[in-house]
């Protein structure tokens, strides 16, 4: 074979996105089990996930606390305990807590399941938040927020979800107060109300035969029940704040951060895609405009980017950067210059052609195994989408125009709405 390097390899377009649907199964006590089967390594991740319960102001902390002390002891177990059959099995054990869901993953071999699974419905069903555990959780979360404040690119996004989303678990800032609201007695109802089946979904992907889901049912499906009253996951409405600019000084800062943006639309909305494009382009990968500006020409920081936070119940966009402390004012003058720019100037075929195609191959690069195949599908699950919702995306990055893309940052970029925040110097 005779290698040609003088000719460009082939370039093809992406026609169509081949995404893996689940099985679904519905619990006795109405737990939803969806299931992604790859039928090679004998492996699964399975995945717990519980909508969060309604934020209490009065008491913010409980979702975060509750569901990262999960794995701290039950009745039966230590935290101790509970690490040790885990890791004597080969098996992987984590909690995450996000704004909209928290959840339990567990990644183990198939033929360790009916070993590891007593573990985590020992957790679900009988978390016990020991006093002595809760102490030290509190201890230590303090110790980091202190050291967190520190950090001025922390400080920026607090203080801009805060004003985005007002006094919501979207906004919350947590400070060294809010610690001392929580008590065991408040975690042990909250985790009673949150973690029951009918709030449940179970994602497992990987090696999915008839014997892992009859061990998952066996688990999870007979004797765990629901309380008679169900979980409220409502949550309060997002109430923008009214003052749009926040300095926080710190007169010895080297640099400064910046984070600004405003309220934006979710995956709902079916403008959402074509933002995603428009975003792209200002500063949504590494040869964006933002980047290209103010990294590449200007020197005034080491990275910049902006993005799109949507979530179920609301959603930013927003630009965000660390830059030296002396041009902060400059960075943000160009920020505002290249935003203007794509009100009033076409984006050139050759830049959205560019955009087109890494946008197309992030999504086609993202799919490389069954677990990614899962993920994507959580994105459209807890939206309340469907699996459409990919096809339209594709339709809209292989079509979208110059036209329609200025049309958008008329529609969507008001900079006169734009809430901006600085920590450091201005």
């Amino acid at each position: 074979m005779t290698l040609q390097r003088k000719i460009a390899p082939e370039f093809k377009d992406i026609d169509h996105i081949g995404l893996i649907k689940p099985e679904h199964t519905t619990l006795e006590n109405g737990c939803n089990i969806f299931s992604f089967n790859s039928g090679d390594q004998e492996l699964v991740r399975i995945e717990w996930i519980f909508s969060n319960l309604r934020f209490n102001p009065a008491k913010p902390l409980l979702n975060v606390a509750v569901n990262t002390m999960l794995t701290d002891g039950t009745s039966k177990l230590s935290a101790e305990q509970i690490a040790d059959q885990i890791d004597f099995y080969g098996a992987f054990l984590q909690v995450d807590y996000g704004y909209d869901n928290s959840q339990i993953t567990l990644y183990t071999l198939n033929k360790h399941l009916q070993s590891t699974l007593p573990v985590i419905k020992d957790i679900i069903t009988d978390s016990i938040f020991p006093e002595k555990e809760l102490e030290t959780f509190i201890r230590n979360q303090q110790q980091k927020l202190q050291v967190s404040l520190q950090k001025n690119d922390v400080v920026a996004r607090r203080a801009f979800n805060k004003a985005i989303y007002g006094n919501t678990i979207y906004g919350l800032a947590a400070d060294f107060e809010d610690y001392k609201t929580l008590f065991r007695d408040d975690m042990l109802l909250h985790f009673k109300q949150m973690y029951q089946p009918s709030n449940c979904t179970i994602l497992v992907a990987g090696k999915v035969d008839d014997g892992t889901l009859e061990l998952l049912t066996e688990a999870f499906g007979k004797d765990w029940l629901n309380l008679t009253s169900g979980a409220d996951i409502t949550q309060p409405p997002l109430l923008p704040a009214k003052e749009h600019f926040y300095f926080v000084e710190k007169p010895d800062a080297l640099q400064s951060a910046i984070r600004m943006g405003l309220p934006s639309i979710t995956r709902t909305h079916a403008d959402f895609p074509a933002l995603q494009v428009l975003n792209t382009v200002l500063g949504g990968y590494f040869s964006s405009r933002l980047m290209a500006n103010i990294r590449e020409d200007k020197g005034y920081t080491y990275g910049i980017g902006s993005g799109i936070s949507a979530l179920n119940k609301g959603s930013a966009w927003f630009v965000a950067s660390e830059v030296g402390a002396d041009v902060c004012k400059a960075a943000v003058t160009e920020i505002e210059k290249e935003i203007n720019l794509l009100k009033t100037e076409l984006i050139p075929e050759e830049e959205l052609s560019l955009v087109r195609n890494f946008m197309l191959g992030s999504l086609l690069g993202s799919l490389e195994n069954v677990l990614s195949h899962a993920d994507k599908f959580k994105n459209i699950y807890f939206a309340g989408l469907d699996y459409d919702y990919y096809d339209k995306y594709t339709a809209v990055i292989k079509s979208i125009t110059a036209e329609q893309l200025l049309q958008l940052a008329n529609k969507y970029l008001d900079l006169d709405n734009f809430y901006k925040v600085i920590v450091g110097k201005y």
